[in-house]
């Protein structure tokens, strides 16, 4: 339950062009990431195995496999540092969050395929 003073300025630093994508789906994320005085762009690519929040206390968690060691990142959705969400690839999945897959290694990781209108149209 929120005042109307905290909606007005929540809804002013709302990202108003995000992608629809759901759990189970392989996003890349572009974020920047700060070095001394410079900035880049860094992709994190990976499978989204979590939503949760309202807003913009909206978050989503990605996960992937590098050199046989998984990685988490939590990314807020409305964060300036997020600059880009680009949907790859959709998955099938029955659940709402995926945590599942942390147990799992090699090919069992990958979900099945589901197809949709945002993913593969090139």
């Amino acid at each position: 339950m929120k005042t109307e003073l905290l909606q007005a300025v929540e809804n002013k630093c709302l990202k108003k062009n995000i992608p629809h994508f759901d759990i189970g789906d392989t996003v890349d994320v572009h974020c920047k990431i700060k070095e001394g005085d410079k900035e880049r762009i860094q992709v994190f690519t990976g499978t989204v195995i979590a939503r949760k929040g309202i807003g913009i206390n909206q978050t989503f968690t990605v996960r992937r496999i590098v050199e046989d060691e998984g990685v988490e990142r939590i990314f807020p959705l409305h964060s300036p540092n997020v600059v880009d969400i680009k949907p790859v690839q959709s998955g099938q999945k029955r659940r709402a969050k995926l945590y599942y897959l942390r147990k799992l290694t090699g090919k069992s990781v990958k979900l099945s395929q589901r197809y949709s209108e945002h993913v593969g149209a090139k």
